[in-house]
């Protein structure tokens, strides 16, 4: 299941996304401080399961292994101490991991049942298929169900975006929901 969370900007950063030239909108958007919230509480939610949290900026991704206190894997992660993470993660060792881009390529993740999308690549629709490929292969456990949430931010370039990927999504057979955030 595809749920699309649409969150709020907080006033001081509409101001700033107001103001701000065309290309760092997205940015400003993508970066919504309150998506760490709501990352808190979807990951409250599936705490017994395996998680992903995946976003294209650094900044945030630091923020949010900061956060949770949870490993992350960037492009600069040497390539032994990434392979200790991910076996980490396929047996339960880890929870939670914190990925950049570079998780969208050549690794194999079964074990991973919920993604969280914080940020994503404009409207990429093959970013977003590697990322639902990520939890949505078969499981050991057939009666584990994939989730793979992406937080927008409402009336924002990221929401434009976003409805290239869900079109996409919607295109390829997903079943896909966009709920307000609560």
């Amino acid at each position: 299941l595809c749920t699309e969370i649409r969150i709020r900007l907080p006033e001081d950063a509409r101001y700033q996304y107001a103001v701000a030239p065309k290309r760092n909108k997205f940015r400003i958007a993508s970066t919504n401080p309150s998506k760490v919230r709501l990352c808190e509480t979807l990951v409250d939610r599936h705490k017994d399961d395996n998680v992903l949290i995946i976003g294209q900026f650094l900044d945030q991704l630091k923020v949010l292994a900061k956060h949770f206190k949870a490993p992350i894997i960037t492009g600069s992660t040497p390539v032994r101490e990434r392979e200790s993470l991910y076996r980490a993660f396929r047996t339960g060792e880890v929870k939670l991991l914190i990925v950049s881009k570079v998780a969208n390529f050549a690794i194999d993740l079964p074990d991973a049942n919920v993604a969280i999308q914080v940020s994503g690549t404009f409207g990429s629709r093959q970013e977003e298929a590697q990322r639902l490929g990520r939890i949505l292969r078969p499981k050991q456990d057939a009666g584990i169900i994939a989730r793979f949430y992406s937080l927008v931010t409402r009336d924002t370039c990221d929401q434009d975006f976003s409805i290239k990927r869900q079109l996409f999504l919607t295109e390829q057979g997903y079943r896909y929901e966009i709920i307000p955030e609560n």
